[in-house]
């Protein structure tokens, strides 16, 4: 278990603007921090990061929270693997107690396929590194490949035994449930009860994920059995789904979004090479098709993708269909090919550094151009090819989201295919409309639903929920002046010297909270909305047992319902502009407002308004029979009234009944 002093050494290093930053493309937005969300498909950002407040707001899913919620949330890590992840990346000392065995029993299912793929890497490593077949093998092989020491151990390289099941029998020795080992794909089980390794035999690529965790294996044979495939990788399980990961993102992300360029290659190689030849901001697709996932998870980093091609023509045919996928995804596109007999590992490994940074530069073109230029060459002069290729290349352009960026890419196709703007704009409508044939089809499917759904909610929208938005304040000024300390104005009855009794101001210092909680306990006000009850309570329960308030520290304590509601409050930094509180007879507070006068306006609006709701109450109940005796009613209904007075009076402004 990780001690109280490592934990809290990590609250207090790790700074959620770099702890994110490592994941996602974050630009400035005012006094905020914006970027693409991480947990949902989106094309705008709507996903805040507060560097002051230390906190951060998904608005596309709801999710929010601390640095070390986000690793739990983006990386599916417990609460000590975050804690550990934290600590490795700012080089704190992890001091550990003794783990009970009811607690090592509690790790989950999941968690426990992550231990196994870590233990696995390091085995592979080491037999790679220490045992005579794995030098002989696997080390001699990555060292005809040109690869370093640094860069072996880097990328975590290892080599699988040839012998049946050497990787199963040292993990089953060490303690590793034969299940586990199953489930992420090391193992096969056989029918008669036999366990094999998956890899045997292979040199072995660790894949990870963006946070660093050993997702899954790819594996190279070595040897010449043409019925084994020359490239093995681990089976989909609960940890490594292959179209949602990108072998080498962990190494290039901070390259990729320093650089705001992403390089994408085809082999496991290839990002090795280029990677120590200097080109770190390079990964791949691990020999599988590119998906939107994986696309995705670039566009989080960069707007930017240099595909790189080697020089095989058909290869390349086949490969640019994942241009148009990119295109989708409003990215922007270039290719860079290589000569004839190469491909990114071995163009890396015979060119220096800086005219390998020149190539790159100079040979990247745009894609339509290397569209045009690659299917040209099969047109020739085939006027009907030809004209499937103009096609093919406005098909492209369909896919742009953005209209002006269309519009560019028609002109620069009209110039190189030599072909009128007005043909080419007339075939992208056709395709265009086409599109939105189709997601009008579903569209249709959809809207009654939709329809009633809106319905069933104007009613809703249309009368303002005064209720909720006061006690939304309230909590709102707990979080954000909960235990500053200010001073209030109390008024007290004491008798004079005549024994008649009149009003006294006095000025006491209370914390926030303690007037807050004072004024509502006076009342006998509980917060009608469940949510903002239950953390009213829970924060008032918080200041009393705590003497400071660390906001990331106390969102650890909150259920991921409440801490969502929390960072929802904190993030929303435009709450006045939108909300027009004024309007709605809620004050907020000024800057040349104090504390204490915007919590205790706050709390007299509060009060106002439920008095209100009692006369209201009030007048229902009067009888409009002729003999109806109403004078008690009318009595209370004055008395209220007068407190709806006093409460203008202290206020310095009118305040009308609602209806």
């Amino acid at each position: 278990m990780i001690s109280k002093s490592t934990i809290d050494t990590v609250y207090e290093t790790a700074r959620v603007e770099e702890v994110i930053g490592d994941f996602v493309q974050l630009k400035r937005a005012g006094s905020n921090l914006k970027g693409l969300s991480p947990f949902s498909d989106e094309k705008s950002p709507s996903f805040m990061v507060s560097p002051v407040k230390q906190i951060w707001k998904d608005f596309s899913s709801g999710k929010g929270g601390n640095a070390i919620a986000f690793i739990m949330e983006h990386e599916h890590f417990s609460y000590p693997e975050a804690i550990r992840y934290l600590a490795r990346k700012y080089n704190i000392e992890i001091e550990e107690t003794e783990q009970s065995q009811e607690e090592k029993e509690e790790a989950s299912e999941k968690e426990s396929m992550y231990l196994v793929s870590e233990f696995a890497q390091k085995y592979f490593q080491n037999t790679l590194l220490n045992s005579d077949e794995g030098q002989a093998i696997g080390y001699s092989y990555f060292k005809e490949r040109g690869f370093t020491n640094e860069t072996i151990k880097k990328f975590g390289l290892g080599y699988s035994p040839e012998t049946w099941d050497a990787f199963t029998k040292e993990a089953l020795g060490k303690g590793y449930k034969l299940d586990y080992v199953d489930k992420v794909g090391l193992t096969i089980i056989r029918e008669d009860g036999r366990h094999l390794d998956r890899f045997k035999g292979r040199v072995m690529f660790p894949i990870q994920s963006m946070s660093g965790r050993v997702l899954g294996f790819g594996g190279r044979i070595l040897g010449n059995d043409k019925k084994a495939a020359k490239y093995l990788n681990s089976p989909e399980s609960e940890i490594y789904h292959k179209s949602k990961v990108l072998y080498g993102i962990f190494h290039a992300k901070q390259a990729i979004a320093k650089l705001d360029n992403c390089y994408l290659c085809e082999g496991y190689t290839d990002v090795i090479q280029m990677h120590q030849s200097g080109i770190e901001n390079v990964v791949s697709s691990s020999g599988t098709a590119l998906t939107s996932d994986q696309i995705r998870l670039i566009n989080r980093l960069t707007k930017n993708i240099t595909v790189l091609f080697d020089g095989d023509a058909a290869g390349l045919r086949a490969s640019i269909r994942g241009i148009d996928l990119i295109l989708e995804e409003g990215m922007n596109v270039k290719v860079c090919t290589f000569p004839d007999g190469d491909d990114p590992d071995s163009f890396a490994k015979k060119t220096p550094h800086d005219e390998l940074v020149r190539y790159l530069d100079e040979n990247a073109m745009d894609f339509i151009q290397f569209k045009a230029s690659l299917l040209m060459k099969d047109a020739k002069n085939d006027p009907i090819k030809k004209a499937e290729l103009i096609r093919d290349m406005v098909n492209s352009i369909s896919k742009i989201p953005d209209r002006i960026k269309r519009e560019i890419y028609v002109q620069e196709c009209s110039r190189i295919m030599d072909i009128s703007e007005e043909v080419l704009f007339n075939t992208l409508a056709q395709l265009v409309q086409k599109d939105v044939n189709d997601a009008g089809k579903k569209l249709k499917q959809d809207q009654t639903a939709f329809e009633v759904h809106k319905n069933e909610n104007i009613a809703v929208n249309v009368k303002i929920d005064v209720l909720y938005e006061l006690e939304l304040k309230i909590i709102e000024i707990l979080l954000l002046y909960g235990n500053i300390e200010e001073d209030f104005e109390d008024i007290l009855l004491k008798a004079n010297e005549e024994g008649e009794l009149h009003e006294v101001k006095e000025i006491n210092k209370y914390k926030v909270f303690q007037r807050i909680y004072l004024s509502l306990q006076e009342d006998e006000v509980e917060l009608a909305t469940p949510i903002f009850k239950a953390i009213y309570n829970d924060l008032i329960l918080y200041f009393n047992e705590n003497e400071t308030f660390e906001i990331e520290q106390y969102l650890m304590r909150l259920s991921p319902e409440l801490s969502q509601e929390v960072t929802t409050i904190l993030m929303d930094d435009e709450k006045v502009a939108l909300h027009n509180w004024e309007a709605k007879q809620i004050y907020v507070k000024q800057k040349d407002q104090t504390i204490s006068q915007y919590v205790s306006e706050t709390i007299l609006t509060l009060r106002w308004f439920l008095v209100n709701k009692i006369i209201e109450e009030i007048k229902t109940s009067i009888s409009n029979e002729i003999d109806a005796d109403n004078s008690e009613n009318l009595s209370m209904a004055m008395d209220y009234s007068k407190l709806i007075n006093n409460f203008s009076s202290k206020l310095g402004r009118v305040m009308s009944r609602y209806s």
